[in-house]
C-alpha cells in the first residue's frame, strides 16, 4: 500500500467515524454574519488553520477547493460565491465527498441564503484536477499538500498553477517544520496521513512555491500547530510544528526573484523624496510599504 492509499484509506475512516480536533488547531470557524455551520461540520473540521480570507473573495470568484473534508470551508466560499456552481469541490474519497453532500444538505437548512448547488463535488484529486486550464480565480487547499512526499507536491503545485487564471490565488494552510523531520517520521505513512511527519520548513515550503511559478507569496498567519515530544516520536528533542496560512499569487516572477511578503514594513526615512534602487522597487520618503 502506498502512502497516498493509506491517506485515503484513513479518510474514509474518519469520514465515517468523526475523530474531533484531528491534526488541527483547535478554534472557532470563522464568524460571518447570517452563516451558520452544522456542528457535523465542525466535527469534521480536518484543518490545521483556514484558507477563508474575506479580502481574497471579493466580486464572487470561482473557486476550486482541494479536499473537500466535512465541507466546512466550502460552505464558507460559498457565502462569498452564491451561485451553481461558483465552489468546486475536489476529494478522491467517495465516503468523504458522500459526507460533505451530507453536511451541505444539513447547511442548507440551517443557512436560507445556501443552496446545495453552489457547491459541485467531484471525484479527482490534487495531480490531475478536473477542470480546465486557467479557468478559476482561486484554488484553496487546507492541510493536505503537506501529506505530499516532494515530487507528488511538484506535481500538485503545477496543477494549481495550471487552473489559475493570470493574476489568480493559491490559498493554502499547511503545518511546516521548525526542523527538518526525521526520515523515520517521514516513512510513518499514518503519521503523514495525520499531518505530522510530511511537513518540510519554512524555506523549502516557500521554494516549492516559487519553483512552480507563483511570483508573488504573501504569509497571513503563522503559529503553533504540534509540539512532537521526544517519547511519543522517537526524537533527541521536542521538534515544534507551525500552522502556515498563505496566499501565492500567479503573477510573473520578477528578475530578481519572487516577492516573498512576510508581513514586515520598509520605511525610506533619507533626504529625498523618493527612493529607486533601480530594481523596480521605488519608495517615498515616510510611507510604509510591505516587503
Amino acid at each position: 500500500m502506498t502512502y497516498l492509499e493509506t491517506t485515503a484509506q484513513f479518510y474514509s475512516e474518519v469520514a465515517q467515524t468523526p475523530q474531533v480536533g484531528l491534526c488541527c488547531v483547535q478554534s472557532s470557524p470563522l464568524q460571518l454574519p447570517g452563516l451558520k455551520i452544522p456542528t457535523k461540520m465542525q466535527e469534521m473540521n480536518y484543518g490545521c488553520g483556514t484558507t477563508v480570507h474575506p479580502a481574497e473573495l471579493t466580486n464572487q470568484p470561482t473557486i476550486l477547493y482541494v479536499g473537500v473534508g466535512g465541507g466546512l470551508e466550502a460552505l464558507q466560499f460559498a457565502y462569498f460565491s452564491r451561485y451553481s456552481g461558483s465552489v468546486i469541490a475536489v476529494d478522491p474519497v467517495t465516503a468523504m465527498r458522500e459526507a460533505a453532500s451530507r453536511n451541505l444538505e444539513i447547511a442548507a437548512q440551517e443557512n436560507a441564503w445556501f443552496d446545495p448547488s453552489f457547491v459541485d463535488i467531484r471525484d479527482g484529486d490534487a495531480f490531475a484536477l478536473p477542470v480546465p486550464d486557467a479557468s478559476v480565480d482561486v484554488v484553496a487547499q487546507n492541510c493536505l499538500f503537506n501529506i505530499f512526499e516532494p515530487a507528488d507536491l511538484t506535481k500538485a503545485l503545477k496543477e494549481a498553477y495550471r487552473v489559475l487564471k493570470i493574476g489568480g490565488r493559491l490559498i493554502m494552510s499547511d503545518p511546516i517544520a521548525t526542523r527538518p523531520i526525521p526520515s523515520h517520521l517521514q516513512q510513518d505513512e499514518r503519521l503523514r496521513a495525520m499531518c505530522l511527519s510530511g511537513a518540510l520548513t519554512y524555506d523549502q515550503y516557500i521554494q516549492h512555491l516559487v519553483n512552480a511559478g507563483f511570483g508573488q507569496v504573501e504569509i497571513r498567519a503563522r503559529r503553533p500547530y504540534r509540539l512532537l515530544d521526544c517519547q511519543g516520536y522517537n526524537l533527541e528533542k521536542p521538534l515544534l510544528l507551525e500552522s502556515l496560512d498563505s496566499v501565492s499569487f500567479k503573477v510573473p516572477i520578477p528578475d530578481d526573484g519572487a516577492c516573498i511578503f512576510t508581513g514586515k514594513t520598509a520605511i525610506y526615512m533619507g533626504n529625498k523624496d523618493v527612493f529607486d534602487d533601480s530594481a523596480g522597487h521605488v519608495l517615498q520618503r515616510g510611507v510604509p510599504v510591505a516587503v
